[in-house]
């Protein structure tokens, strides 16, 4: 199918930076093929006015736990190991295979509804999700979270590969080993992953460094950070996301940039969890790839990137005292390019470039949140709030148009969700 958006504000790379430019932007099949002038031989089988519209790559959500978005606002106001321990395992424990793929289709429409159109997630049903971003052309990278010991994993490793498998015939979902963290998974289970993800020839992804008590247990397990401990075992010997990375010191930041590390910062839900801030400037000055991320709705209770690119532009700044520490450009590519980079991607998605594919997100600048139009870069993470997006583009095809999901049942996937929630006696309970 042939798609040209007319006369479009569009960010496009300049370089190490972005501009905005109008534009005509042409589509066909899965990809850009021309933009500015038609190119030779296109067939325009659907025109989208860009009118008071502006065209920007669909945004990368590199760390969120998908099946998670029924637990939103049900374990709040508790401390990390609280929250965790205490209230989101026992839930998951209750979870039917039923319950992730329901769960998955709400964070897909958050997620589409607010901009995004690639996700990095680590869940517990694979084939569920999977079955979910099928149906709603999303673009997704998996990893089944993997806790246990060399000799005894439950059989995760082993679903990784099935999974796989069950999805070769769509290539918008590709995979990554997913341990889950230092404090669910043993040395010999990381140097085993390693080893699995090396014989696979794909990348890993990771919690790491995200709280205090994990900082503490690992130093008194192992003597020495949870960094060092990912680095000794082959972590880093692969493309790796390590997602939160709040608790880390400048040997742990020089081992990440050596490596070739990827840090998924998640803003809102390292604040709510009482852990910090992930020192982004200084991993920024280190040459360290960070990207973003949203977290699971169980802790940040939302999986909209324009609120975590809001964070993430203002924290900083005011921790640091310093207003230039990180840009609001800087913010726009840790939430597209370096989010694509960081998924071995960056070839594919991240940007609005001839031969990508045709991932994008069009905003309704008729809003009052990006009126007047001044500069609508900083303007993405300062004033807009995600409602502004209208039409969603993935691999080519139109998935949500006037703010509609065209490929999900929005009205049958809230009533799902709410049946699971009264099943599971999670409606308006209070765990404090």
């Amino acid at each position: 199918m042939g798609i040209v958006l007319k006369n479009i504000q569009a960010i496009v790379p300049a370089g190490s930076k972005d501009e905005v430019k109008e534009t005509s932007i042409y589509i066909e099949g899965d990809k850009i093929v021309g933009m500015g002038a038609e190119p030779a031989g296109f067939k325009t089988d659907k025109v989208i006015d860009g009118t008071d519209k502006l065209a920007i790559p669909g945004l990368v959500n590199c760390h969120t736990h998908s099946y998670m978005s029924f637990m939103r606002n049900v374990a709040d106001d508790l401390s990390f190991m609280d929250w965790l321990f205490g209230t989101i395992d026992p839930i998951e424990q209750k979870m039917t295979d039923e319950d992730t793929y329901w769960g998955a289709c709400l964070a897909i429409i958050e997620m589409m509804k607010s901009g995004t159109t690639c996700f990095n997630d680590m869940m517990m049903n694979i084939k569920q999700t999977t079955k979910a971003i099928k149906e709603s052309g999303m673009r997704a990278v998996m990893c089944r979270g993997l806790v246990g010991s060399a000799e005894d994993d439950g059989g995760r490793i082993q679903q990784t590969y099935d999974e796989m498998e069950f999805c070769k015939d769509c290539d918008r979902i590709t995979f990554k080993f997913g341990p889950h963290a230092p404090y669910t998974c043993t040395e010999d289970y990381f140097r085993r992953v390693s080893d699995e993800a090396k014989k696979a020839g794909i990348g890993i992804h990771v919690h790491l460094s995200e709280s205090v008590a994990e900082i503490q247990g690992t130093q008194e397990k192992y003597g020495y950070s949870p960094i060092v401990m990912a680095d000794k075992n082959g972590l880093f010997d692969v493309p790796c996301i390590a997602a939160h990375c709040v608790q880390v010191d400048d040997a742990d930041m020089d081992i990440m940039a050596r490596k070739g590390v990827s840090v998924v910062t998640n803003p809102a839900s390292n604040m709510k969890l009482g852990n910090g801030f992930a020192p982004v400037p200084e991993m920024m000055a280190k040459g360290i790839n960070v990207c973003l991320g949203t977290d699971g709705a169980a802790s940040n209770n939302s999986l909209n990137m324009f609120h975590e690119m809001s964070l993430l532009a203002l924290i900083h700044k005011g921790t640091h005292k310093s207003p230039q520490c990180v840009s609001a450009r800087e913010v726009f590519r840790m939430a597209t390019l370096n989010g694509a980079k960081a998924l071995c991607l960056e070839n594919q998605i991240g940007s609005l470039e001839v031969g990508k594919k045709a991932d994008i997100a069009i905003l309704d600048l008729n809003n009052p949140s990006l009126m007047p139009k001044n500069n609508l870069i900083a303007g993405l993470s300062y004033s807009a709030n995600g409602s502004e997006v209208d039409t969603v583009i993935i691999d080519g095809k139109i998935t949500m148009e006037g703010r509609k999901v065209l490929t999900l049942d929005e009205k049958l996937v809230y009533q799902k969700v709410n049946e699971i929630i009264k099943r599971m006696g999670l409606e308006n309970k209070d765990y404090v």
